[in-house]
């Protein structure tokens, strides 16, 4: 016996959906320029984290260092709430490229939400060596279980990282991206403010 009505499952992205950008906290904080990359500046996400990583380890930036940004960091305005009301209705999921370690202070501003992430390498001084990827492509890959497991699916993303998860998703929503990604691809609706995306998950 299968089910005729699908169950819903909302997945989110975290930095740039939910809460700000770590990388360019952590820019903010140290003043170095070259940390407010990211994906949606850069495409390819071992580029990027190679660029990270070399800063912190010429700049001898550790995940105490991360922490001290992140504890630092409120939800966006409106995030909270919007995430509540969407947790009253379906399921949520947020895939995010960030990191256990990172986001570990962070979650209980959020109720603990469920993240799938990533994870990081750590030395004695909590410097961080290298970055593992739980596998790549995860967040469409997670979409697609998903939807195998015969669930409605809808994905939001706001940068490069999340496009493979848009297009998995029965419905794919860009949210506060730049102009540059919403042009490149235009097939996929863009909302700037939670109770328009609100009322558009309404009438899926």
């Amino acid at each position: 016996m299968t089910y005729t009505k699908k169950m819903l499952v909302v997945f989110l992205d975290l930095e740039g959906v939910l809460i700000p950008e770590i990388w360019e906290g952590l820019a903010k904080v140290t003043k170095i320029e070259e940390l407010n990359l990211t994906t949606r500046d850069i495409a390819d996400y071992d580029e990027l984290m190679n660029i990270r990583l070399k800063i912190c380890d010429q700049n001898n930036l550790t995940l105490k260092d991360i922490h001290n940004v992140v504890e630092n960091i409120e939800p966006l305005d409106g995030a909270f709430e919007f995430l509540n009301w969407l947790r009253e209705r379906n399921e949520v999921v947020i895939l995010s490229d960030t990191y256990r370690e990172f986001i570990r202070p962070f979650l209980p501003k959020l109720w603990y939400p469920t993240v799938l992430c990533h994870s990081l390498k750590l030395d004695e001084n909590s410097r961080i060596e290298d970055y593992c990827i739980r596998i790549k492509d995860h967040k469409r890959l997670a979409v697609k279980v998903f939807n195998d497991l015969n669930f409605n699916t809808i994905a939001v993303g706001d940068s490069y990282n999340d496009i493979n998860m848009l297009y998995e998703a029965n419905h794919g929503i860009l949210f506060r991206t730049t102009k540059k990604i919403s042009n490149e691809y235009p097939n996929l609706p863009v909302f700037y403010e939670y109770e328009e995306l609100r009322n558009f998950l309404e009438r899926i």
